[in-house]
C-alpha cells in the first residue's frame, strides 16, 4: 500500500482487493470477546475534522482503538483553527505531538493532498472526504458490503481474490456535490463491476467524460437492471439556487420509494452512504426493508477503516495471524 490513503484513483485492483481481503480477516475482531489487537500500540492516530461528522470520525476512532492505538480528535470548532490558524501550522502542530497518521476531513478539495505533499509531516494521510472531491474509505466499505451481500452474483476470478466482477450498480442522485459518487465510480470500475451514474441534469458533472460509467437521467429505466443502487443525499448545504424546481419533484422522479424499489430484481440491494433524507431520496419503508445494507455499511466502516490503518502502519504479514494471536 502507499504511503497516504488519498483517492480511489490511487488503487490499482491489487491495492484495493489487499484492502478489502484485510478488512474480511479483522472483521473477526467484532466477534472476539476483548475486541482489541495489540497491532498499533505505542502509535499516534489524530483526527482531523474541520467539518461535522458522526459515522466517518466515530468509525476511524473504534477502528483505531481496536488497533490499540493512541486516538486524538481534533475538531475545527473551539480550536486555534476557528481563530484563523492555517492548515500548515495545525499541521506541525500534529506532527510535534507525534502523530503517526491523520484522517482528515476538508470542506475544501484538494486538503488531505497538500497535507500529504507538503513538507510539514511525516505522517500518514487518509482522506476522510474533501470538499466534493472524494471519500476513499466509504467506497471501500461500499465494495466490501457488497462483495459479501452478493457474492453468488459476482464472476469468480480463475485464481487471486475476487472483486466486483459482474455486478452492475446504479449511483442515484446529487452526483453533482458527492465525493461518495467519484470515489464510488472508480473503485467499482477498479474492482471490474459495470456502473450507471443516475442524476436530473442539474446535478450531473458537466465534464464526466473521462469517468469509466455510464450516464442516465431515467431512473425507472436503471432499476431493473442492476444488482444495487446506491442513493446518494441531496447535499442542500452545498447548494446556491435551484437545482431542482422543488422536493416534491424530485422525490417524484428520483427519490426511491417502494413503487420504483418494487423494480429491482429479487436480489437486488439498496444502500445509501448516511445520513438520509427519509422522504427525499429515499421512502422510510425502503430504507428499512429486507433488501437495505445501510446499517451493514456502517457496521463494515470499522471493519475497513482498521485495515487501511493497520496496512499503513503495521501491516507486515497477514491480519489472520495477529487474529488468532
Amino acid at each position: 500500500m502507499k504511503a497516504h490513503l488519498l483517492s480511489t484513483a490511487d488503487l490499482d485492483r491489487e491495492g484495493a482487493l489487499q484492502i478489502l481481503d484485510t478488512a474480511q480477516e479483522l472483521a473477526r475482531v467484532a466477534d472476539m470477546p476483548i475486541k482489541k489487537m495489540p497491532t498499533l500500540r505505542g502509535r499516534t492516530v489524530v483526527n482531523l475534522f474541520f467539518e461535522d461528522s458522526t459515522r466517518t470520525r466515530i468509525s476511524f476512532e473504534a477502528a483505531a482503538k481496536r488497533l490499540s492505538a493512541d486516538v486524538i480528535n481534533f475538531a475545527a470548532k473551539g480550536s486555534s483553527v476557528s481563530k484563523g490558524e492555517s492548515l500548515k501550522d495545525t499541521a506541525l502542530t500534529l506532527a510535534a505531538m507525534g502523530a503517526d497518521a491523520v484522517v482528515i476531513r476538508h470542506s475544501m478539495s484538494g486538503a488531505p493532498h497538500q497535507l500529504a505533499h507538503a513538507d510539514w509531516m511525516d505522517a500518514h494521510v487518509i482522506n476522510a472526504g474533501d470538499g466534493t472531491h472524494e471519500h476513499p474509505t466509504q467506497a471501500l466499505l461500499d465494495a466490501f458490503t457488497l462483495r459479501n451481500h452478493l457474492a453468488d452474483h459476482i464472476s469468480a476470478p480463475k485464481q487471486g481474490s475476487v472483486g466486483l466482477d459482474g455486478l452492475h450498480v446504479a449511483i442515484v442522485g446529487d452526483v453533482l456535490h458527492s465525493r461518495v459518487a467519484r470515489s464510488n465510480v472508480h473503485l467499482l470500475n477498479t474492482l471490474g463491476a459495470k456502473v450507471t451514474v443516475v442524476a436530473p441534469p442539474t446535478l450531473m458533472p458537466l465534464h464526466n467524460d473521462g469517468w469509466p460509467c455510464e450516464v442516465s437521467y431515467d431512473l425507472d429505466a436503471v432499476l431493473p437492471q442492476v444488482d444495487a443502487v446506491m442513493m446518494l443525499r441531496v447535499q442542500r448545504e452545498r447548494m446556491e439556487g435551484g437545482f431542482f424546481p422543488s422536493e416534491r419533484e424530485y422525490s417524484q422522479r428520483y427519490g426511491l420509494d417502494e413503487r420504483r424499489a418494487a423494480l429491482l430484481p429479487d436480489h437486488a440491494v439498496v444502500m445509501h452512504p448516511g445520513p438520509m433524507n427519509r422522504g427525499l431520496e429515499i421512502a422510510s419503508r425502503v430504507a428499512d426493508s429486507d433488501r437495505s445494507l445501510i446499517i451493514d455499511q456502517v457496521r463494515n466502516g470499522v471493519s475497513v477503516r482498521m485495515a487501511v490503518l493497520y496496512l499503513l502502519l503495521g501491516g507486515n504479514e497477514s491480519a489472520l495471524s495477529e487474529v488468532n494471536a
